[in-house]
């Protein structure tokens, strides 16, 4: 169904046959409505989690986070072994990372990617094993690295040539053996937003293709490291495999090249697989993916008659976003009639950008349903905001809701569960929102919510 000819709406956006349906894909797969027309997640009605945490409220399915890191792992190890290799898969923490969840995607047989000393300690405080963490960032200070090496981290990925030299050092020092990969830039353009999209030339990530070779024989000469391999990460939010073939292509030369001094046993093309965030999203399935992604490696390593690397992969987005749902308390609504004469309804909301600062970063699209009942008017252009004081407080630039949407009405964004909680600060001094893990009729809070006591207690001046 096509909008009138006089909204605002964008091309992508139908006007729904039913603005209350559930989007196959968005949500998880446990969200359904009650007979009062409820969402239900995980069993537990939202207006019940709402009474007991509050709102806003990021709600992860911890049954959804488990299946879609499993599928992961599945998926990869049936297509490397297609090919006679082996691949690992990383949970991406910077996509959400606390104890429990950690626990959870270890479980399921993940490792962990982190890229802070703070990653690096919420992990090791849940309990996964150093060997199975891969060290991340561009900027890793002296001291992330000496205690990155102290805990025995089973891979750093090298971004730059002063990074050797601080390993260089901190090895010397200690008599320890690093594992490294050199994080290298394919200069494959991911279709995806100017920010996500990590594999250009022009930015902070990485050594040029040209360079690397450089960086490695460095490596090769320093007692205290062992290089392993090459990394390269392309983007995020990425459909389709053409653009992971053409980055592997390319780095595969370089690999090559690189075997006639010595090993290289290991090939991680990073991350970036795509979700649904709207009905009009079409994510390239992850099995697809995983057999696509292998057999161009495995393709371009017959090509230049070389064995196949063991290889790696570090999905974040793709374990845990669809897992989450943000719910709002509706606090006003207000219709704005432009020049032309089409009307977009905004909807405003107990949260904002500090709890979902994706939408004013990049321009990111969000669905949004009423949660705590069914509405019965017809489907409006709506813009879902924050409380902040900035125009560019959207949570959800554009959707139809029903035209009865009213304050005190509960507002559900779906995919949210990466990057948001992540992202989240206390702009105009707004208390981060806990986030509760739910399954099977049960709920749980995973990361504690703040209080204003809690702002105030970081104010020296109180005191004064």
């Amino acid at each position: 169904m096509l909008p009138p000819a006089d909204t605002l709406a964008p091309d992508w956006l139908a006007l729904p046959a039913d603005a209350n349906d559930l989007a196959a894909g968005v949500w998880p797969a446990s969200a359904s409505r009650d007979d009062d027309g409820t969402l239900v997640l995980a069993g537990i009605r939202s207006t019940d989690l709402v009474a007991t945490y509050g709102t806003p409220l990021l709600v992860i399915d911890e049954q959804e986070v488990r299946a879609r890191a499993n599928f992961l792992r599945s998926a990869f190890d049936a297509a490397a072994a297609a090919h006679g290799t082996a691949a690992r898969v990383y949970y991406a923490g910077k996509a959400f990372l606390c104890t429990a969840v950690a626990r959870w995607v270890v479980e399921e047989g993940l490792a962990v990617d982190v890229c802070t000393r703070g990653e690096l300690e919420v992990a090791l405080a849940a309990g996964v094993a150093p060997s199975s963490i891969g060290f991340h960032g561009n900027n890793k200070s002296v001291s992330e690295l000496e205690r990155a090496v102290e805990v025995g981290v089973g891979t750093i990925i090298v971004d730059s040539a002063i990074e050797i030299e601080r390993l260089a050092a901190i090895t010397a020092r200690t008599g320890a053996v690093q594992q490294v990969l050199v994080r290298v830039i394919s200069g494959v353009h991911a279709e995806t937003h100017e920010f996500l999209a990590t594999a250009h030339e022009d930015q902070k990530f990485g050594f040029p293709l040209g360079e690397a070779a450089e960086a490695v024989a460095r490596i090769r000469e320093v007692p205290g490291l062992e290089f392993r391999g090459l990394h390269c990460h392309i983007g995020s939010q990425i459909f389709g495999v053409a653009g992971f073939r053409e980055s592997a292509s390319r780095v595969l030369e370089l690999h090559a090249a690189l075997l006639g001094d010595g090993p290289v046993p290991q090939l991680n093309l990073g991350g970036g697989f795509g979700i649904a965030y709207t009905s009009a999203d079409d994510p390239t399935p992850i099995d697809e993916l995983a057999t696509g992604i292998v057999a161009a490696v495995a393709d371009g390593c017959a090509a230049r008659g070389i064995p196949v690397p063991s290889l790696s992969f570090e999905p974040g987005r793709a374990v845990i976003g669809t897992a989450g749902v943000t719910l709002y308390e509706v606090g006003t609504t207000k219709d704005v009639t432009v020049r032309s004469g089409a009307t977009r309804r905004y909807v405003s909301v107990d949260g904002g950008m500090s709890d979902n600062a994706r939408a004013a970063l990049y321009g990111a699209e969000y669905s949004a349903r009423l949660a705590s009942r069914t509405g019965d008017g017809d489907a409006v252009l709506s813009r879902v905001v924050g409380k902040h004081c900035e125009s560019g407080d959207v949570v959800v630039d554009h959707e139809y809701l029903p035209s009865d949407i009213a304050p005190g009405d509960l507002l559900a964004v779906p995919a949210t569960g990466a990057y948001c909680a992540p992202l989240a600060s206390n702009y105009n001094h707004v208390p981060r929102p806990p986030v509760v893990a739910v399954r099977d009729g049960r709920a749980a809070v995973i990361v504690r919510g703040e209080s204003v006591d809690d702002l105030l207690s970081r104010d020296a001046g109180v005191d004064a």
